[in-house]
């Protein structure tokens, strides 16, 4: 399959007085009792009017994501062991993480680069410089951070920052050759302190045994076809073996090596689900609070078509 072009285009103020009669979003201090005509207004610094046109890489109603690239495309990943920050404990078992994680990319083809305890400001030149390349031949990219966190936010070697401030590298405005493209993101960290005890479930008798129209051009969001996957659920801990690494690394590179090129990545990501939450459970037994925890990790999908890691060497158009 070879790219055409495709039109990315800002909301203007026309297209805006167009829509708003049926159209309205649902957020506070949108209206204006000044602009009867359109209902409501924007702020001027959200307005562009310019045009961007990029390369179509997928058929407008294509089911699946064209994969047949020249290159699968980067994969980044940052490795925070130590920190800076006093009250942060060393991360032991992340470089094991690290080593595995670099492996199954690149048995997908990715082209692999692993940063070690980056500072906020060496995090942001190395994604810069990631968003600033040409991904016109590329299929896709995958960035992983393996770190401390809280409620929205991550840790670099020295300070906090929000976990939206990476996203906003690789949107379609911002690094226009990864348009329609998918943008995968892997975040290994807590998002809180709260525990997850499980429950036990169990089989009774009433159960029963059966458990077992393309187009030449059309326009995408700006924040289409990102794909965020954390390892765990907003306001709890995420749980790390100081040996083996963290449940979800592993559970990851686990069926990344398994089904890698088999199954599409939402299924893959449900069977990485499937592993932390049936697989793992916390053993502390010197602190009787932590021990014998539960985890699940969560999805946030803005894909828009089915991913597949078809495999490079028969599929490359080269």
């Amino acid at each position: 399959m070879t790219d055409e072009f495709i039109t990315i285009e800002h909301i203007t103020s026309a297209t805006l007085r167009m829509s708003a009669i049926d159209d309205k979003p649902d957020a506070l201090g949108i209206e204006s009792a000044s602009s009867p005509s359109n209902g409501f207004t924007l702020n001027a610094n959200t307005i562009n009017p310019h045009k961007h046109v990029v390369r179509m890489p997928t058929e407008r109603n294509a089911m699946e994501y064209n994969m047949n690239h020249k290159r699968r495309g980067l994969a980044l990943i940052f490795n925070h062991e130590f920190f800076d920050i006093p009250s942060l404990e060393s991360r032991k078992g992340t470089n094991v993480d690290c080593e595995k994680l670099k492996k199954a990319f690149k048995k997908l083809d990715f082209e692999v680069t692993d940063h070690k305890d980056c500072k906020l400001r060496e995090l942001l030149e190395w994604i810069e410089k990631a968003a600033a390349q040409d991904h016109s031949e590329n299929d896709c990219i995958a960035i992983a951070i393996l770190s401390h966190g809280e409620q929205g936010y991550l840790y670099a070697k020295d300070v906090m920052y929000k976990i939206d401030t990476i996203w906003h590298y690789f949107t379609a405005v911002t690094c226009p050759t990864l348009a329609g493209k998918p943008k995968l993101f892997f975040i290994q960290a807590c998002r809180g302190d709260r525990l997850d005890p499980g429950i036990k479930l169990q089989k009774t008798e009433t159960d029963g045994d059966g458990w077992s129209i393309s187009s030449m051009s059309y326009k995408i969001p700006i924040h289409a076809d990102f794909l965020i996957s954390y390892s765990t659920i907003p306001g709890f801990y995420s749980w790390r073996n100081t040996t083996n690494g963290s449940w979800f690394i592993q559970s990851l590179v686990e069926e990344l090596n398994t089904h890698g090129k088999e199954y599409d990545i939402l299924t893959l990501l449900t069977f990485v689900n499937q592993r932390v939450a049936m697989d793992y459970e916390s053993c502390v037994p010197t602190r009787p609070i932590m021990d014998q925890q539960k985890q699940i990790p969560c999805i946030t999908s803005m894909l828009t078509r089915i991913l597949r890691f078809s495999d490079k060497s028969k599929n490359c158009n080269g």
